[in-house]
């Protein structure tokens, strides 16, 4: 069923980009997704923005795109907007990679490449959003799918079969990726490269003070960094949720039920026996015997297996029936047939020969109905609630598939709505933001901010017990500045500290001046007058800058000339920085096989990736793309007028 499809998807690019991704994610990875997503053939809607070889990529296609990417940014920088996005490069960045995969699907066919339908068939067969209970392909949910997305089949397997074209020509070329010994020393060496140096800090605390701001100083700095003080945009969900509190009323087992129950697991409920058994399977009957004897000399089976070179197998609290599925009938009759501390042995098992101990022997109660009935009525409890849940998310699904808006399938299912605060896409509600996000609301919010104003509601799953909400987006608070009146302590308080980086930047600006002119670092900070903690030395390798979280002063340091000064501001914004490089000591991994062999692998991937981008830029020019600048800007106009709040 759609249901468990909605809860990766929420809008109709997301089902193209979810296919996309599934089948070219090696790509994806390896080649910096420079293939992107190719638009159908000829458009679907508006103004063509770019075309290759009669086809084209629409304004309308490039904005769902958009918005679709700006959802997922934001699950990394909840507070990032379509303003930043565009200025970013994400419009030029999805032209880019969507003329790519038009590019690279056209080439391959001239050239005379195809994707044969089997294969495409195969493929949409995995895609495991797809899976029905028996974890096979569910054709009704791939259907039911496409009907509420307005998707066609033939979209789709098109779709399919262009980003397959694009695995077939990328993959060898990501592939080619090999770096001689010879290349990589010296990059090697340079990662083994030395340098020392100090570092200064000019606090911006130690720059406070001086005159209170004038009104007019206040709302020239409010409206220069309106920004600061803008709330991002908020969402209203309206929801409804449907867990075991809400059908607990029509699950309760009745008498005949618990009865049926416990009759068609009377075996469970039964007095039985278990035991605590110790066994070593060997392949020669007489080397069997000959361990059989030991261990009934005296020697714990342990003991004699490992001077046996074997290792006995401990099985504890075991029934006959499952003893019998890991060895054998035999030997399970043998073990529950002997006393506690008994041998037994040789049995033929299932393979070689069994010899084995009982250790242990538990005789397990019985129970009555009256005393299992608790645990029967709980067990059908559970599982007539998530029968029922899942019988009204079927109908819910088959509703909103039929374009049903949330009050009518609430009204329908006899639930009660909920509407939720104007909230970010963090879950927080900035009147309150001293309160915490409530944790159960985050698919919730999730799903409200993957929407778009007038798309159909969806349902989301909310827990192990099967249950789930029905979503809808109630209305979009766009983003706004707080009005002075209500942030002016904010403002001042930000006007001063912004004096003081100011002052501080101006003395970090004379003191570099003078250390560059010959004066040590430590007399040109006295000579300031400013107070600050003492100078610092620094002494690293290139190799310890972290490229992912590089710390800034060591990137600084290695961005030097030796006696050199340079400034910049702390990463935790306390001040500013003055460094100054004193030595740099050259790196030699000549003698360091095990730093070039990890170069090499480090390059090889740069390589690969470089070669790829090269090729799809290569196939693109060949195939004679066209871009229409002109639309492409009226675009991005559009996007920041339309969402950039």
């Amino acid at each position: 069923m759609l249901s468990s499809i909605r809860r990766i998807i929420y809008s109709r690019v997301g089902v193209i980009v979810t296919f996309g991704i599934l089948i070219v994610i090696a790509i994806a990875f390896a080649a910096g997704d420079v293939t992107g997503m190719a638009s159908s053939g000829g458009g679907l809607f508006g103004k063509p923005l770019a075309s290759v070889d009669g086809q084209s990529i629409t304004a309308e296609e490039l904005r769902k795109r958009a918005q679709d990417e700006l959802r997922a940014a934001r699950q990394r920088q909840p507070d990032i907007d379509m303003a930043q996005f565009v200025a970013q490069g994400g419009v030029e960045s999805l032209v880019t990679r969507a003329l790519s995969g038009l590019s690279l699907d056209t080439f391959g066919q001239d050239q005379g490449m195809r994707v044969s339908r089997a294969l495409v068939g195969s493929e949409l067969r995995n895609i495991p959003a797809f899976a029905g209970p028996t974890g096979q392909f569910d054709q009704r949910a791939y259907e039911q799918l496409l009907a509420q997305q307005g998707l066609t089949d033939a979209q789709v397997q098109a779709d399919i079969a262009r980003e397959t074209m694009a695995q077939f020509l990328m993959v060898p070329t990501v592939g080619a990726g090999q770096v001689p010994q010879q290349v990589a020393l010296p990059y090697a060496s340079l990662l083994l490269e030395r340098r020392a140096g100090q570092v200064a800090l000019i606090p911006y605390a130690a720059m406070a003070g001086g005159a209170a701001p004038s009104d007019a100083e206040i709302r020239q700095f409010y409206q220069k960094n309106v920004a600061r003080y803008t709330i991002p945009e908020r969402r209203v969900m309206r929801y409804a949720i449907v867990g075991p509190q809400q059908v607990a009323a029509s699950v309760a087992p009745s008498d005949a039920e618990i009865a049926q129950a416990y009759n068609a697991a009377r075996a469970t409920y039964a007095a039985r026996e278990q035991r605590d058994v110790a066994v070593v399977t060997v392949l020669n009957q007489k080397a069997a015997q000959a361990l059989a004897d030991k261990v009934k000399a005296g020697t714990p089976i342990a003991d004699a297996a490992r001077a046996a070179g074997l290792e006995a197998r401990s099985i504890a609290k075991t029934e006959r029936a499952a003893l019998a599925a890991q060895t054998s009938q035999a030997v399970a009759d043998a073990l529950f047939a002997a006393p506690k501390g008994g041998v037994v042995g040789p049995v033929r098992g299932a393979i070689g020969f069994v010899v084995g101990k009982v250790d242990g022997v538990t005789q397990v109660p019985g129970k009555t109905l009256a005393q299992a009935r608790d645990e029967i009525a709980a067990t059908l409890r559970t599982q007539k609630a998530n029968d029922a849940i899942g019988r009204i998310r079927d109908q819910v699904d088959d509703s909103l598939a039929d374009n049903a808006n949330i009050n009518e399938v609430v009204a329908d299912q006899k639930l009660t709505a909920q509407t939720t605060a104007p909230l970010l896409a963090t879950g927080v509600d900035p009147s309150k933001p001293a309160a915490q996000p409530d944790p159960a609301l985050a698919p919730i919010v999730q799903a409200g901010f993957a929407a778009e104003e007038g798309d159909t509601p969806t349902t989301v799953p909310l827990g192990n017990d099967g249950s789930f909400a029905i979503v809808g987006l109630d209305r979009i608070v766009r983003a706004a500045p707080i009005p002075l009146a209500q942030v002016r302590d904010k403002v001042v308080a930000d006007w001063r500290t912004d004096r003081a980086r100011t002052a501080a930047r101006a003395a970090a600006r004379a003191i570099v001046a003078k250390v560059n002119a010959g004066t040590p670092l430590a007399a040109a900070l006295a000579q300031s007058g400013v107070k600050g903690p003492p100078v610092q030395t620094v002494d690293a390798t290139r190799s310890q800058i972290d490229p992912q979280r590089p710390n800034p002063v060591l990137a600084l340091l290695f961005a030097m000339r030796p006696g050199t000064a340079r400034m910049l501001e702390s990463p935790e914004a306390q001040g500013m920085l003055i460094a100054r490089l004193e030595r740099v000591t050259p790196g030699d991994a000549a003698k360091q096989p095990a730093a070039v062999a990890a170069t090499r692998a480090d390059l090889g991937r740069v390589v690969g990736r470089e070669y790829a981008e090269q090729f799809a830029r290569a196939i693109t020019a060949f195939q004679g793309a066209r871009r229409n600048q002109g639309a492409i800007d009226q675009l991005k106009k559009d996007l920041v007028g339309g969402g950039a709040q």
